[in-house]
């Protein structure tokens, strides 16, 4: 995946809305994995590759990288603390303890270096388009 994403760059913004997981096995089993009693196998982690802060840090690096982030708590504290910790322009963060994931509309907040726009509760396509216009908007700045 980051290999992908290191590939398509340059590009004019990049806008990172699905993160892959934090973790993964670090070893890959090629057949099933058959019970040994009643205990489950081990399992090592490794930790993935942060592809976000990749494309921030890249020498091909876009004019806007946006980033996402799905809280339960502190949703504007951690958004804060991720934008710089990626290096993000903008770091795009919700709430999602309640009943965002399947619902119809979205709350977000918009955390760069100027501030916290706050957009109201929308229907989730209109989130999109509110998101794209002020791409756009940055782009032409």
């Amino acid at each position: 995946m980051a290999e992908a994403v290191r590939r398509s760059l340059p590009a004019d913004v990049a806008v990172m809305v699905a993160a892959v997981a934090d973790w993964r096995t670090e070893d890959y089993a090629p057949e099933k994995m058959k019970k040994r009693g009643s205990a489950p196998p081990a399992l090592r982690l490794t930790e993935n590759p942060d592809i976000l802060a990749m494309v921030s840090v890249s020498d091909k690096r876009p004019k806007l990288v946006v980033g996402f982030a799905a809280e339960t708590e502190k949703v504007l504290e951690h958004a804060k603390d991720k934008r710089k910790r990626k290096g993000a322009d903008w770091i795009v963060a919700n709430d999602v303890s309640g009943t965002v994931m399947g619902g119809d509309t979205n709350l977000v907040h918009i955390v760069s270096a100027k501030g916290i726009d706050h957009l109201p509760e929308l229907p989730k396509d209109e989130v999109a388009v509110a998101l794209v216009e002020r791409i756009a908007d940055a782009l032409n700045a």
